[in-house]
Formats: C-alpha cells, structure tokens, sequence
C-alpha cells in the first residue's frame, strides 16, 4: 500500500484551559492518499480548519502525530514543511504584479532568474492570467486573484496543497466556474489537494473523498456518491443534501442488512451502517429524489400539503398518516407531467435499495 501523502494519528487539540477549555479535535484518524482531491466537510466549529491549521503547522496538536509522506512533522515549522496554503482572502501583495505576486515564494526560496521565470511562465499558463501578468492584483477581479493565490501556490510545486476555503468570497456564478477550475488544476498538476469547506455542494464536485466533521471527530470518510447514497449517521444525513427521516421496525437483521417494517406496515430492506449491532427500532434515510408519487400500492400515505415548481424539478410535501412530513423530488418533463392538487390525498413509493439506516 502507497504511503499517505497525508495522515493524523489520534490527533487532539485543545484550546484554554480548566472550565474555558474547548476541544477543537478529538482522537482524529485519517489517511490522504497521494494525487488526492480530498475535501473536510462541516459547519463552522466542527474542527476542519484546526485539523488544516495543523498540516501546515501554524498550531501543533495537544497530542497525536501528523505525518507527510510517512515523516513525523511535530516540531517543524511551516516553511520547512512540503505543503502550501491558499488562505480565505487570498493574501496577496497589492502593490505587486500578478507575476510578481508569483515570483515572490520562488525568490525567497532562493532561486535562479531563469528558473523563476520559467516557473512564472508555466503557472500563468497553468491558470490562464498570461495576458494579466503585468496588472497589479489591486486593479483585477476576485475571480482573477483566486487564479494568482493559486498560481503563487502551485509555483514551488508542495506534495500537498491546503485550502481553506478559498471560494467563499466569490459569486455564485463564479463560484461554479472556479470548482471546476480547482479540479483541472489537481488533475493537472498531480498535487494532493485538501480543500476545507462548509459547502456540501463543492465537496460533492469537486472530491475524491470527503471527510464529513461535526464537534471535533470525523464521522464518515468516502467517495461523494457513499456518503451521499449511503450516509452512516444522523448528522451526515441532514448536512449532506435533503433527506427524509422515518422510524422503522427491525424484524431481522443479516450480512451487514436489515429487513425493516415501515410505519405504513410496508416491509423494506436496508443496509446497515458498519458496525452497527442489532436493534428494535432504528431510523432511516431516504432521499426525495430516491421516492416518486405511485397511486397504486404505494410504499407510504398521507396528504399532498404543498408542491413547489424549481424549473428542473418539483418538490412534493406530503404529510404522512403517521404525521412526518415527507418530501419527493420529481424532474420536470416538457409536457409538464400530471397534475397533483394540495389537499389531495396521495401515495408514495420507494425506489428499492434506497433506504439507509442511521446512527442516531
């Protein structure tokens, strides 16, 4: 097995001390592989800019180790690591040009004109702001200085390139542009990204593997579509994409599945979360678009409360007999489709394997 370009080994951080004490990280484990797009995904609070802060070594962990590349980084600073970091606000020289904001890391690394200019030459390049290399960065746009904190970056070539949520300040519509841009970048460059964000959108674009954090631990590691299609916890469930919640009865439970009855007495298989030991009761996931509106032997009941037109899809809110509200996303055709009144007493039935049993 290649050796992790990234890995925190029960890794703790505290801040304060006796009753003001908070703990930022708690025993965190994780390995970032090598050429790796890997997102830590959460709410503000959650620990994920810590656990960033840490990699880089602008704070050192209360206890636990961080390695880069199999090597133990206690005790070195940032410089002498092999990572770099695009901050928030970008943290650019105003008074520069955009090659010379560029240059600047390459030049205090101590390297030959040739080779910095060269370097600058690629990275303009690379980000497409060749025609904007003379410009200041105080006289170009917030998208155009993303594109220049991210070439001065790259220009060293660092194994690993962390980044702390480097899109927030921009529009929605630029926004968009620059998740792709990052992933052609880490394509391109072949540098083990780790992209710090509250924004589940931009993790499920963009990621390899997301890492889902809440109150200082990571509560599921993997691919966009597993954490998504198959969310472990409660938490990761509601954080990631809409979903609807329902209490189930186990009636068995084998090979890592669970045979459930709903409330509607409808009985469903499910998977389990790893681990996950035998229980009475247990709640369940289940995405809307994963559910359509069925009049004849449907899987749940109740009332249509409301419907909501969004152009690609509509929303259908149903409370069901047992009182939950429920919601199914349809895509919208070009005819419109059938028409379904508020008030009107409707059925709903669940695409199979789409139920996901949660840990509470």
């Amino acid at each position: 097995m290649a050796t992790a370009a990234v890995e925190a080994q029960r890794v703790s951080k505290v801040f304060g001390e006796g009753p003001d004490q908070v703990v930022a990280l708690d025993a965190v484990d994780v390995q970032i592989r090598q050429n790796e797009f890997f997102t830590l995904l959460g709410p503000s609070g959650c620990g994920k800019t810590t656990l960033l802060r840490l990699i880089a070594g602008f704070d050192h962990p209360t206890g636990g180790s961080i390695l880069l590349n199999g090597e133990e980084m206690s005790g070195l600073p940032p410089f002498k690591r092999p990572v770099n970091t695009v901050f928030q606000n970008y943290a650019l020289f105003p008074h520069m040009t955009v090659a010379g904001n560029i240059a600047f890391g390459l030049e205090m690394l101590g390297k030959g004109k040739a080779e910095v200019a060269e370097t600058v030459d690629r990275m303009l390049k690379l980000v497409r702001m060749e025609a904007l290399k003379d410009r200041q960065t105080s006289q170009i746009s917030g998208g155009q200085q993303q594109r220049v904190a991210l070439a001065r970056a790259l220009a060293p070539h660092p194994q690993v390139l962390l980044l702390d949520e480097p899109l927030s300040a921009l529009d929605l519509k630029l926004r968009k542009e620059m998740q792709i841009e990052l992933k052609r970048l880490q394509h391109e460059t072949g540098i083990t990204f780790i992209f710090v964000t509250h924004d589940q959108e931009e993790a499920l674009t963009m990621s390899d593997r997301i890492a889902v954090m809440n109150h200082g631990k990571i509560l599921q590691i993997g691919s966009p579509r597993e954490v998504y299609d198959h969310p472990a916890e409660r938490f990761v469930a509601n954080f990631i994409g809409e979903t609807n919640l329902i209490e189930a009865d186990v009636l068995a439970i084998a090979d890592g599945s669970a045979r459930l009855r709903l409330g509607s007495g409808v009985e469903t298989e499910a998977d389990l979360p790893d681990g996950m030991e035998g229980r009475n009761r247990v709640t369940v996931a289940v995405r809307p678009e994963h559910a359509s509106l069925a009049d004849t032997d449907p899987t749940l009941s109740g009332q249509l409360e409301t419907v909501v037109y969004f152009g690609t899809d509509t929303h259908y809110h149903v409370r069901l007999d047992g009182g939950d509200l429920f919601t199914v996303r349809t895509q919208n055709t070009r005819d419109g489709g059938e028409a379904h009144a508020p008030g009107s007493p409707i059925g709903i039935r669940i695409a199979e394997k789409s139920v996901q049993v949660l840990r509470d």
